[in-house]
């Protein structure tokens, strides 16, 4: 009898390999090749499918007229129910991943009391006890006879509740917590999350119950466990912030029902998570532009442009290699970024001390932002502030030219909205307060004199 030969995974990404190596071609990490039991080898490769030509898709025609959009529940937070596109649909499967401590359960007791209001909704936790989470949803003002509670950690018997369709909504919280009988593996490893989460979501598709899970975070911020996991899903939502400040920024990373990089801007309080007021200008409310390292950014995430501060700080080097740290922004854009003033401006960066940091808790992606960055560094090392009045935008490119930013109607109409007169970038028409420069060393020019 041949000898069956053993199948290998990895543990991050769930991507197959045909032998152990020392890093997954897939997702790039380092020492996650392990071998898969039979149980584990048998989900990977589809348990249960059958021999070619036994099943017959069933077709239909591109004319045919689709089902209505699918009904949504309202989560009680407007800036919640604009990340989803409108609120839960029914029958979609949420995940929601956050660091420990970032107020994960809050939101999600908020969200369940506000539907347990119109109907009802259940709450499961594999994490806590259920005084924890009464105590919680009394905190919150979410209690209400609509919302049930229930704590377990077998994912068999949750489905079970899920496909009864006696709830219109369904927390569980968390899916690295649960456990299915028959899979082999402790709670949280590859087979057993992704047994797990197909379960209950193809319960709650089934059922029409609007689902969220809670998924852990590693310790960059991305989502735990395999990425077949976000696979499952139907929206992705990402909760941010600092633990020790009250701002809290929920971002859409996957939205099946609605736009994606969309954000919602919450504030802790002790009674819960409340919206914004202003979140245009929440990240430059504190600002001190007389000092010097200081550039206003107007950033666009979805439909919503806030401005955001860049600061940047260089100092002076005592050691051989000199200090490079970024908080807030993409670490490889702002090293490319110094690397075009080294170069091209030839400021003395090579052996300076440089930190660059995005102040309230806020993350800057977009290449947009590059021109900020460089003259929030450019104002640090002339020690001389960049007008109060100024916000810059674009992209800085390896020669030092400028590359236009879209939506500059939209980046202008907040900034003036503001109090900031001018706004310095390429391609920026001739506007009012509009400063057009297409080299960032003509920018630094017209920015600090």
């Amino acid at each position: 009898m041949a000898k069956k030969e053993p199948a290998w995974a990895c543990g991050d990404c769930g991507a197959k390999a045909p032998k152990w190596t020392g890093k997954c071609g897939s997702c790039g990490a380092f020492n996650s090749i392990v071998q898969l039991t039979a149980a584990e080898a048998a989900i990977s490769s589809g348990l249960g499918s059958g021999p070619p030509g036994a099943l017959q898709l069933i077709l239909e025609s591109a004319e045919a007229v689709g089902a209505p959009d699918p009904p949504r529940l309202a989560s009680g937070l407007g800036e919640v129910d604009r990340v989803l596109g409108g609120g839960l649909p029914a029958g979609a499967a949420v995940l929601l991943g956050g660091e420990p401590g970032i107020g994960k359960s809050t939101l999600l007791a908020q969200i369940a009391g506000a539907v347990a209001r119109t109907a009802p909704a259940l709450y499961v936790t594999a994490e806590e006890g259920l005084s924890q989470i009464r105590a919680r949803l009394t905190r919150v003002g979410a209690m209400g006879p609509g919302l049930e509670l229930a704590a377990g950690s077998d994912a068999r018997q949750i489905a079970a509740r899920i496909a009864a369709g006696a709830h219109r909504l369904v927390v569980v919280d968390s899916v690295q917590l649960l456990s299915l009988d028959g899979i082999d593996g402790e709670p949280g490893g590859v087979a057993q999350v992704k047994a797990c989460a197909a379960e209950l979501v193809a319960a709650a598709k089934r059922a029409g119950v609007a689902l969220v899970l809670v998924g852990h975070v590693t310790k960059d911020g991305t989502l735990a466990g395999p990425r077949l996991l976000e696979h499952l899903v139907d929206t992705v939502l990402a909760f941010e912030g600092d633990r020790y400040a009250d701002l809290r920024v929920l971002r859409a990373v996957k939205n099946r029902y609605g736009a994606t990089s969309e954000i919602g801007l919450l504030r802790m309080e002790a009674a819960g998570l409340i919206e914004v007021a202003d979140p245009t200008g929440v990240f430059i409310a504190d600002r001190d532009p007389s000092v010097p390292g200081s550039c206003v950014v107007p950033s666009v995430e979805g439909n919503r442009c806030l401005l955001v501060e860049v600061q940047a700080l260089v100092g002076p080097n005592e050691v051989p290699n000199p200090a490079r740290r970024v908080s807030g922004a993409d670490t490889n854009r702002v090293a490319m970024v110094l690397a075009v003033l080294a170069r091209r401006l030839h400021l003395p960066l090579g052996s300076r001390d440089v930190y660059v940091n995005v102040t309230g808790g806020a993350k800057l992606s977009e290449p947009a932002a590059d021109l900020a960055v460089a003259l929030a560094v450019a104002s640090a090392w002339r020690d001389v502030p960049v007008p109060s009045d100024l916000v810059a935008v674009g992209e800085v490119g390896l020669g030092g030219e400028l590359r236009p930013a879209p939506r500059y109607e939209l980046r202008a109409t907040e900034a003036r909205r503001l109090g900031f007169q001018r706004l310095i970038g390429p391609g920026a028409g001739s506007g009012r307060g509009r400063v057009v420069v297409a080299k960032l060393a003509d920018a630094v020019e017209r920015a600090l004199g």
